[in-house]
């Protein structure tokens, strides 16, 4: 039985490869997740991956499990109404939530307090009872509108992660850059990962 759980929301934002890295991340790091995934996100992983989703939510329960080895019940699929699932409650809800990739579109429903869908209502959610959010955009350019919305929502203690990898540990592969990316979310959640050294901590390279 996990004793740890996370919400984790994937919109429609270019950077499957990263929601995809995290997910297995966290599965391996014993955490029971809450999944959910928009429309475009859809469209998204199936342009960038070649990954087609199964419409049932029965059928997504044994896809992810099956992908990510996860155990029984580890990995819970929210559909994008399901208000009835833990996370839409303040009482029940994780703690911690990340929207990785994290469509500007979704960014704005956030700061505006829209809860038109499970995964605006779950980010309400965290903000609401104090909680630890993510998000994690990857858009270029950020227009006037975008900076606006992350500046409210960094007042309000919400964490903007950009997906802009660093080059200071010499990537080598693309997967090298998703690495960079996936080791700072998982920083800030707090668990211990072995992706990427920390800056000044790998003698060979930083100091």
């Amino acid at each position: 039985m996990q004793n740890k759980s996370i919400t984790l929301a994937i919109t429609g934002a270019s950077g499957a490869p990263y929601a995809l890295r995290l997910i297995e991340q966290l599965v391996n790091e014993n955490y029971h997740i809450f999944l959910l995934i928009s429309s475009a996100a859809k469209v998204v992983f199936a342009t960038e991956e070649d990954i087609k989703f199964p419409s049932k939510k029965e059928q997504l329960d044994i896809f992810f499990k099956e992908r990510f080895k996860a155990s029984e019940g580890q990995i819970t699929v929210c559909g994008k109404e399901d208000w009835f699932s833990p996370v839409a409650s303040g009482s029940a809800a994780p703690k911690q939530m990340i929207v990785c990739p994290c469509s500007t579109g979704t960014l704005s429903s956030i700061a505006m307090g829209a809860c038109d869908n499970l995964i605006e209502r779950a980010a309400d959610v965290v903000i609401k009872e104090r909680g630890q959010l993510i998000l994690v955009p990857r858009e270029m350019p950020f227009s006037s509108l975008h900076l606006e919305n992350m500046l409210k929502l960094s007042q309000l203690g919400v964490t903007i992660m950009p997906a802009a990898p660093g080059f200071y540990h010499q990537p080598k592969t693309i997967a090298d850059l998703v690495d960079f990316v996936v080791a700072r979310i998982l920083d800030h959640i707090g668990v211990d990962q072995k992706l990427m050294a920390r800056w000044g901590y790998d003698a060979g390279r930083h100091t």
